[in-house]
């Protein structure tokens, strides 16, 4: 485990702390290996129905690359493409997390940290929450994976201005545009953030895991003309789950369903 980034678990929430906040929690080169890692490890873990991100401290959740891997990994092209590849698997394998994943972001939210936690499927702020993808002010350019997301979450408009600008926006803006799921006041953000994840956690994951696999194809292609046979059917597989018997059985009951995730 690395003392940079690492995982804390609450029954069956998984929390990935990003722990520099002397760097504003800024993620280096290995860090983004490190993410991939825990994700993946994570993804495996049938004990897991809940991952939520989020940075050591109320200041950051992460300014995002470490500015020192610039003279390491990004000096020209070639380099640059190793280090985009690192990263893009880090930020692809949080995507791509069968269950429900939550970033908590208080405080500077910057670059490839903005970028990460569009990779998540909600993003609750602080209202002390500062976002901005200022790569034009360093002479770089940002991925089409990151872009697609960012357009896909905030539209061309607001993405053209986050882009364009280079400015920090606040937590409320972030929200108006999109950017953010919901903002609450930064000494209510953990207590909102463990009641969710909790609440989560307690639903059935294997309508958590079909409803992400719908949504990501909604995401890529609204249109339902051009559904795969699998991909019809996905709707009625929890039918002949164990979970939607116990579902139906505790609604019945008037009781808490306790949901397997079989």
């Amino acid at each position: 485990m690395s003392a940079d980034m690492y995982v804390a678990r609450d029954d069956s929430i998984a929390t990935i702390v990003l722990n520099r906040p002397e760097k504003r929690n800024a993620i280096s080169y290995e860090g983004w290996l490190e993410l991939r890692r825990l994700a993946t490890e994570l993804a495996g873990d049938d004990s897991v129905r809940v991952v939520v991100l989020r940075g050591a401290d109320e200041k950051s959740f992460s300014a995002g690359a470490d500015i020192k891997d610039f003279d390491r990994f990004r000096t020209n092209s070639e380099q640059a493409k190793v280090y985009q590849a690192a990263f893009d698997a880090a930020v692809d394998a949080i995507e791509a997390l069968p269950v429900p994943t939550i970033c908590h972001i208080k405080g500077f939210c910057i670059g490839g940290g903005c970028e990460l936690t569009l990779a998540a499927d909600m993003r609750i702020a602080a209202d002390n929450g500062r976002f901005a993808i200022p790569a034009a002010r360093l002479g770089i350019v940002v991925g089409h994976h990151e872009i697609s997301r960012l357009v896909r979450l905030i539209g061309p408009g607001n993405s053209s201005y986050i882009l364009l600008s280079g400015r920090t926006i606040d937590a409320p803006e972030a929200f108006r545009i999109g950017l953010v799921t919901k903002v609450v006041p930064l000494g209510e953000s953990d207590s909102y953030v463990e009641e969710l994840a909790r609440e989560i956690a307690d639903l059935a994951p294997l309508s958590h895991r079909v409803h992400k696999q719908i949504l990501r194809r909604i995401v890529d292609d609204p249109s339902p003309a051009g559904l795969t046979t699998e991909e019809t059917a996905l709707p009625f597989v929890n039918f002949d789950s164990e979970d939607f018997q116990e579902g139906r059985r505790a609604f019945f009951e008037r009781r808490k369903p306790r949901f397997s995730g079989r």
